[in-house]
C-alpha cells in the first residue's frame, strides 16, 4: 500500500485531453482530434453548460460518478484537460471506445 501517511491509500489519477464540440446533434465520443479525445455535447458553450454536460457525459460513460471526472485546465475552451480519479488513461480509453492512448 502506498501513501504519505500511515494506512493512507493515494488513490490513481489519470488526465485526458479532450476537444468539446458543444451544440451537436447528439452526444458521444467522435473519436480523436490529434492527441485529444472529441466529445460532441448537445448543450451550449453558455454559462458552463457544456461543461457542467462534458462531466456528466464522461461521468455515465466511464461508469463513475460525477465526482471522480474534474476538468482540470480549459474551463473556458473548447481544448479542455479532464482529470478522472481511480482510473487510469488505458481504461478511460478502452471505456470510450477507443483505442490505447496517444503518446
Amino acid at each position: 500500500m502506498s501513501g504519505k501517511g500511515r494506512g493512507e491509500a493515494v488513490e490513481e489519477s489519470a488526465t485526458v485531453t479532450v476537444h468539446v464540440l458543444p451544440r451537436a446533434s447528439r452526444e458521444e465520443v467522435a473519436g480523436l482530434y490529434g492527441d485529444a479525445v472529441r466529445v460532441r455535447l448537445t448543450a451550449p458553450p453558455l454559462e458552463n453548460r457544456a461543461n457542467e454536460a462534458l462531466v456528466r457525459f464522461l461521468a455515465a460513460s466511464l461508469g463513475v460518478s460525477r465526482s471522480r471526472v474534474e476538468i482540470a485546465a480549459g474551463r473556458r475552451g473548447r481544448r479542455k484537460v479532464v482529470r478522472i480519479t481511480g482510473m487510469s488513461r488505458r481504461e478511460i480509453f478502452r471505456r470510450l471506445g477507443l483505442q490505447d492512448p496517444p503518446g
